[in-house]
């Protein structure tokens, strides 16, 4: 029996873009952005731009699940704005689970942060939830099953640490993480 079960995707996209051409980009990835958003299982993308390298930009790209995201990569709507982009930048990309993007960017010579400041900030994020939870959810369901109480925890909390409190920590501790002058930060297409 197939499993009909699924789970988001995450994909990340590495532009080299041509010297000069930073803001031709720039308009090109909104318009490729406004017309990704309109896909079924489009559950958002993130723009960065490398830090001390005007010429390096990445997309991270979530969709619902594998056959959403392929159905997006293989468009004839989505090959169009590639060939738009010819020229201008050259398109790398990796399949990721979504939690090695916490602390990393794929296609940086960056080093990983050691394994002792990931911990911290992983502290740092799940800590404030376990208490959110212990004090507002916890004596909600002090009367389910053992297996039903203890499921609250894993399904509350990772998908906030993977959407929204991991890559918020990881932006504010950027430089503690990464070696100075190796960070990046947020570029906004279109500006």
């Amino acid at each position: 029996m197939a499993s009909t079960e699924t789970e988001p995707v995450t994909i990340v996209f590495t532009w080299d873009v041509k010297p000069g051409r930073e803001r031709d980009f720039e308009e090109w990835a909104a318009g490729l952005h406004e017309v990704a958003t309109r896909y079924a299982g489009h559950m958002g993308a993130t723009w960065l731009r490398a830090e001390g390298s005007r010429h390096r930009y990445y997309t991270v790209v979530n969709f619902a699940d594998q056959e959403r995201l392929e159905g997006w990569l293989n468009s004839d709507e989505r090959a169009e704005w590639i060939e738009r982009v010819s020229g201008i930048a050259d398109e790398h990309w990796q399949n990721t689970t979504g939690l090695e993007t916490w602390f990393n960017l794929p296609g940086e010579s960056v080093p990983p942060p050691s394994k002792l400041k990931m911990i911290v900030v992983t502290f740092c994020a799940v800590y404030p939830l376990s208490l959110l939870l212990q004090a507002f959810v916890t004596p909600l369901t002090n009367g389910w099953p053992l297996p039903l109480r203890a499921l609250t925890f894993p399904v509350i909390v990772i998908p906030l640490l993977t959407v929204l409190v991991m890559p918020g920590l990881s932006r504010v501790f950027r430089r503690w993480l990464y070696p100075i002058g190796r960070t990046h930060r947020p570029a906004r297409p279109g500006r």
